[in-house]
């Protein structure tokens, strides 16, 4: 996908598609970390770190009561 900025009064915008918005949990609201490797713009959304807990303590009992079948089933 090839985009081009908008003039935005004296700035200028990067409008995001409403497909990509949709598959990344993103709208109006949502806080975005943007940087840069010296190469590239990474626009991040900031999630919030309690939900990035439960997630990761989710994954933990999923990896504990399914790992091991994952793994064979992956073999």
């Amino acid at each position: 996908m090839v985009k081009r900025l908008t003039k935005h009064g004296n700035s200028l915008a990067l409008v995001i598609d409403r497909g990509v918005l949709n598959l990344l949990e993103i709208d109006a609201d949502t806080p975005l970390s943007v940087t840069t490797d010296g190469k590239c713009l990474i626009v991040t959304p900031v999630r919030d770190p309690e939900r990035e807990k439960r997630f990761r303590a989710a994954l933990e009992r999923v990896n504990k009561r399914y790992g091991p079948a994952l793994k064979r089933l992956a073999d």
